[in-house]
């Protein structure tokens, strides 16, 4: 299937450059993916569109300031962004100026610490070996909230705590799982007093998320791997809402390909696992049966797996109503649910 049929229409000034004042109050447009209708409501009125039954998964990741900016020995700015650390003093980078990017590079980052290149990988990143070792200190204390590129502004205090869920609790993202940013310990509250259990899973944010798709064709474009661990608690839960029969709603894309990763005949395998996980129409759901999400870059893997849950030429048709009635769109936009 060509990427291309995965595109729409954005204008620019629908692309959310800030965080509404209030998590709860972004819009939230429902789609009803039997029949394809819509409805406007609100996050906040999440509560009345899920069944009491329901098992809510969220992803718990939490995300490090794994920007940093270097000075190459010729002189200029080189951008880094942190994916994961692979050893002590040694992380896997996706970095700017890929091409000119050598094995014995070297540059210099903030507080005079030296990272060299050491070697490509996966086609798209480099590992980086720091002299001295950084830690997750030294990256709060030089590094930036790593926004995405369609957001054109330089971090700002406020994100420190804006792309950051309120139930982030395991360091290791370089993105946010943006579906959970929409979430206030208020909502939480009120979805387990309607009836809903709430269980969390792990799936730390790389390049297996926010990737774009660079092949003409779906099927050609690589999945990168991502870490995620799933507790003994959510496992029990999971296992007891699918046996029932009751409703497992994914909080975002990370949910969905961590459940679905994880789930075997016998059930849900606690603990730690890597997913390259890539989830194209045609798939079968095993596990998750409704979905709560942002609205997705075109021509994104992102789209493609909402595609794949919901139906193509249904999710193009609510997106293309969601650009007439102005949401917004994005990270720091509004969101879907699809039920």
């Amino acid at each position: 299937m060509k990427t291309s049929a995965f595109s729409f229409d954005l204008p620019e000034d629908l692309i959310a450059q800030q965080p509404l004042p209030d998590r709860e109050s972004a819009r939230l447009l429902v789609l009803d993916r039997a029949t394809g209708g819509t409805t406007d409501s609100s996050v906040r009125d999440l509560p009345r569109w899920i069944e009491p039954g329901t098992l809510v998964v969220l992803n718990d990741t939490r995300v490090r300031k794994a920007r940093l900016f270097a000075e190459s020995a010729g002189g200029g700015s080189v951008e880094f962004l942190l994916l994961e650390e692979r050893g002590p003093g040694l992380w896997e980078a996706l970095a700017g100026r890929t091409r000119r990017m050598k094995p014995g590079k070297a540059y210099t980052f903030p507080g005079g610490v030296r990272g060299r290149v050491e070697e490509l990988v996966q086609g798209d990143t480099h590992l980086v070996r720091f002299d001295p070792p950084i830690d997750e200190a030294y990256l709060e204390r030089h590094g930036h909230v790593p926004l995405p590129p369609y957001i054109h502004r330089p971090d700002a205090p406020a994100d420190q705590e804006r792309y950051q869920t309120v139930f982030s609790r395991v360091m290791g993202s370089a993105a946010a799982p943006t579906a959970g940013l929409h979430f206030t310990p208020h909502l939480l509250d009120t979805l387990r007093g309607s009836g809903a259990d709430v269980a969390c899973v792990t799936l730390h944010v790389g390049l297996g998320t926010f990737l774009p798709i660079r092949a003409e064709n779906i099927e050609d474009h690589v999945m990168h791997e991502e870490r995620f661990a799933i507790p003994g608690r959510t496992k029990e839960l999971v296992d007891r809402a699918v046996r029932a029969s009751r409703p497992v709603l994914a909080v975002g894309t990370t949910v969905v390909r961590t459940l679905e990763s994880a789930w075997a005949e016998e059930g849900l395998r606690e603990g730690e696992g890597r997913t390259r996980a890539y989830i194209t129409p045609g798939h079968t759901f095993r596990v998750v049966n409704k979905l709560f999400t942002n609205f997705h870059t075109p021509g994104s893997s992102l789209l493609v797996l909402v595609s794949a849950f919901a139906g193509r030429e249904r999710v193009l048709a609510a997106y293309a109503q969601a650009v007439v009635k102005k949401y917004r769109f994005f990270s720091y936009g509004d969101a879907m649910l699809i039920r």
